[in-house]
Formats: structure tokens, sequence, C-alpha cells
């Protein structure tokens, strides 16, 4: 993120040329995930409905003698799949915080304080229209999360116009929002635990830890430890997704052998073109499939699904904006070069594109519940979602064209 400070101009055709790769990718992972999700709701809504739901409750069982997983389609595809998406932010999330953007703490402080406030706010908007209401409190959450790899499929379709640094501003905040995200998941939505489950995974930990500081660098080694950990984690009670951000951690960052080389950039590399064209749009299309038919006012305006739909919608726009800029008139930090106020507030509004996180959110908080909301939070998701990407893709577009004229 540049605020104007001198770098080395080598460094920065590396960082120039990896950035463009990354967006690239999360651009075009973007488009094929809104795809896939508009499959999902038209498979919905159609005759072919029955066959939508018989393949995403498909029964998926693996047996090793005594150790038994069975679960339907979906809830693999969810606990398993997923636990790869939370690998990979998490070997984003070190990458950036050794030798990234957020290696530099005056690059952090505008995004830091815009997640915080793009967290808090979407939480306590929810929270107003469901307080009183214990099973509905449990999807407070929801609205708090940022879909990335759609946010930046919208801002593709503005084409070349969009400055870096709005990118990389959009980016980081969903860092922090991921972070958030995790910690959410590791301390309030956890079922009964199983200590020696969880006895098992520090076991794993520890292994990893000797790995790590071994400068061990077998990628098969490193993956076979996490997949014990991951079923030791899916039995343990705390969400199995979990492992892939604890094995993340202990991928080393550079090579003691071959010092050109890097085997967490290679893995993450390496998996980017997975998450993106295959379990995010394969996750969306598991997740965003409900029918419309029979809704009406009353569904729309009923407590869960107007507030999570709210505190996407406002929530983030306020939070966001509001918190960045009250950093900036306190002097803690400044605007990004090339990105205007106007600019700020078009990508605070398409923070409120929650999506995937928000779907995965609302799965954890009321999978356990006896009343079914998984339709509410699904529609106050995809309502939401759906007015936050177009008014940020909107006002973006109408702030960007004023700032090539001011330029011209």
């Amino acid at each position: 993120m540049d605020y104007g400070l001198p770098m080395n101009n080598h460094m920065n055709d590396t960082q120039e040329s990896y950035l463009s790769w990354f967006f690239r990718m999360e651009s075009a992972g973007g488009i094929v995930l809104i795809l896939a999700a508009v499959l999902a709701v038209v498979l919905a809504n159609t005759p072919l409905q029955s066959y939508y739901a018989l393949l995403i409750d498909t029964p998926v069982e693996i047996r090793i003698g005594a150790l038994e997983i069975a679960k339907p389609l979906l809830l693999w595809i969810n606990d398993g799949l997923m636990a790869v998406f939370f690998f990979l932010v998490g070997l984003e999330l070190k990458r950036e915080l050794i030798e990234g953007e957020l290696s530099d703490k005056r690059n952090i402080i505008l995004p830091g304080v815009g997640a915080i406030g793009g967290m808090a706010v979407p939480a306590l908007i929810y929270t107003y229209f469901n307080l009183g209401d214990d099973t509905a409190m449990k999807g407070w959450a929801i609205p708090a999360a940022t879909d990335i790899a759609f946010a930046l499929g919208i801002l593709s379709l503005l084409g070349s116009r969009v400055p870096v640094s709005i990118k990389i501003f959009l980016t980081s905040l969903a860092i922090f929002d991921d972070i958030g995200a995790i910690l959410i998941i590791a301390v309030f939505y956890t079922a009964n635990i199983s200590v020696t489950a969880l006895i098992i995974v520090a076991t794993c930990i520890v292994f990893l830890i000797f790995l790590n500081m071994r400068h061990i660098e077998s990628k098969s080694l490193y993956i076979l430890v996490g997949l014990v950990m991951w079923v030791a984690m899916l039995k343990s009670g705390v969400h199995a997704t979990l492992a892939g951000v604890i094995l993340a951690m202990f991928i080393p960052i550079s090579s003691k052998i071959y010092k050109d080389q890097s085997p967490l950039k290679d893995m993450e590399h390496d998996l980017h073109g997975v998450v993106a064209f295959f379990i995010l749009p394969a996750f969306a299309f598991a997740n965003a499939g409900i029918a419309f038919v029979g809704v009406g006012a009353e569904h729309l305006l009923h407590n869960v699904p107007l507030g999570i739909a709210l505190g996407l919608f406002f929530g983030k726009q306020l939070g966001v904006f509001g918190f960045c800029w009250l950093a900036i008139k306190l002097n803690m930090t400044r605007l990004p070069q090339g990105m205007s106020w106007y600019s700020l507030y078009g990508t605070a509004a398409l923070c409120g594109v929650g999506f995937t996180m928000s779907l995965f959110i609302g799965s954890l908080a009321f999978e356990e519940t006896s009343v079914n909301m998984l339709f509410d939070d699904r529609l106050g998701i995809i309502l939401g979602s759906l007015a936050s990407g177009c008014m940020g893709y909107f006002i973006l577009r109408a702030s960007l064209g004023r700032q090539q004229v001011n330029a011209s």
C-alpha cells in the first residue's frame, strides 16, 4: 500500500508482478463465484430443485477401522474443502505479516481500523434487531464478514482504471476481517469439546513446531500432519477448518536448501487456482440455493434476514468508512495515494459483500439449533451482499470517472 513512502525499486517490481497475478486470479475467481451462486439459485427455483437437494444431501462416508467420518456432501464441502480455503488464508496472512504489505505497521493502520469498524457496526445492527431472541442471536457475527473474492470480482468489472491502492486496501481489510472471523469461529462456534481429540491436535502442533525448527521443507509431511490434525479437530468439537489456519503458520516461508525458493509461496501459488475456481464456487453452489417461491414481505422483514441485510449494507458502509474517517482525522494515518474520500466510501460499500464467509458463519451459527434459520440467514446474506455490491460498484464507477476527468 503506497502512502507516499519510499521503497526499493526492485521490491516494487517484484511486488507489482505478484500483486498483478493475485488480483487477476481473485477477480476471475470472483466472477466464477458469482456464476456458481446464480446457478444454485436458479436450480433451487426450478423443477430441478429436487435433484439439487439430492446432490448436496448425498451421504459420503470414510471408515478406517473404528474411525468413521460420515457426512452429507454439503458438510464435506463446508468442513473439508473450506479447511483448504482457510489454509490458503493462513498462508497469505503469514506472508503478508512477514514480508508483505502488513509487515510495515504504517500500512496496516487504515485497513485494520476499517476492519474493526466493519465488523463491530454490522454486529451491533444485527444485535439491535434480534436482542432478546436467544436462537437468532447465535447469528450475530454473520454480517461482520467480507468476501474478498466476490468483492474483487465486482471491482474487476471497472477495469484497469481502478488504482492498485484501492485493491490493496480492500485486500488488506479483508485479511484483517478473516482474522476476526477465525477468532470468532474459534471462540464462539464450538460444539461439545473432546479432550482426547484436542490432545491429538496439541501433539500435531508440537510436531509441526519440531518440523519448522528443524527447517524440514517436505510439503507432503506437513500436509500429512495437517490431515491428522483436521480429523482430530473435526472430532474435538472445535471447528475443523481452524486446522488449516494452524497448519499454515508452520509452513516455512524461506528455504534453507534452495535460496531462491519458498515452500510457503509455492503452496500459496498452487492453491490459489484450486480455491478460486473450485473450492469457493463449490461452496457457493452448495450453500446459496434458496427457493424464493412463496417469499413475501413477512420473510423479508423477519428479524434475522433484516438484521443481516441491514448489517451488511449499512453496517459495513458506516463501520468501515466511519472508523477510517476518524483515524485519518486523528492523524493516525492517511488516505492511500490514488484513493479519494468518495472512492473510500465506495470501497466501504463493497465490503458489505459478505457472501462466502457470511454463509459459512451462518451455517455454524444455526446448524445445531432446533429452529431452521438457514433460509432466513441466506436470504439476508444474498439481499445485503447484492445491494452492497451494486452500490459499491456504482459509487466507485462515478468516483473513478471523476478522478480521471480531474487528472486530465
